[in-house]
């Protein structure tokens, strides 16, 4: 019998975005309640943006976005420093066969909003999209 093999191009499959978005709501949530003791953490808003595991579900890097972006690299650097309470409060909140291992980075979804709506608002790509719609 073949082998079932993923097609990198393809993209996620469905159980990856399941898992991803489970997990992205358990640490929302356990951030929100400020369960991480961690002075660098106390007191600071952070939005989990998206969790993308890999196929196996065993690693899976976390997109991240302090209120504002102030102290990102603080933030995530404090972030990764705890990983491991972080997976505890996944394991009691999912019942996944692995905790996946977490590694945070820096959310740039919403610096590349902002660049696409500045683009936008360009006279001259206004210009061609008023001949579109004419």
């Amino acid at each position: 019998m073949a082998k079932r093999t993923q097609d990198s191009s393809a993209g996620p499959s469905q159980r990856q975005l399941r898992v991803g978005e489970l997990i992205r709501r358990s640490l929302a949530e356990t951030l929100s309640r400020g369960d991480i003791h961690d002075p660098d953490l106390a007191h600071v808003s952070i939005t989990v943006g998206e969790v993308r595991p890999t196929p196996d579900l065993r690693k899976a890097v976390v997109h991240v976005l302090p209120l504002g972006g102030v102290n990102a690299d603080l933030v995530i650097e404090a972030l990764n420093k705890n990983t491991y309470e972080l997976r505890r409060s996944i394991n009691k909140n999912l019942d996944l066969k692995y905790s996946p291992e977490l590694k945070f980075v820096y959310d740039r979804t919403f610096d590349q909003m902002d660049e696409t709506r500045r683009l936008l608002e360009q006279s001259s790509v206004k210009q061609d999209l008023d001949k579109d719609e004419s």
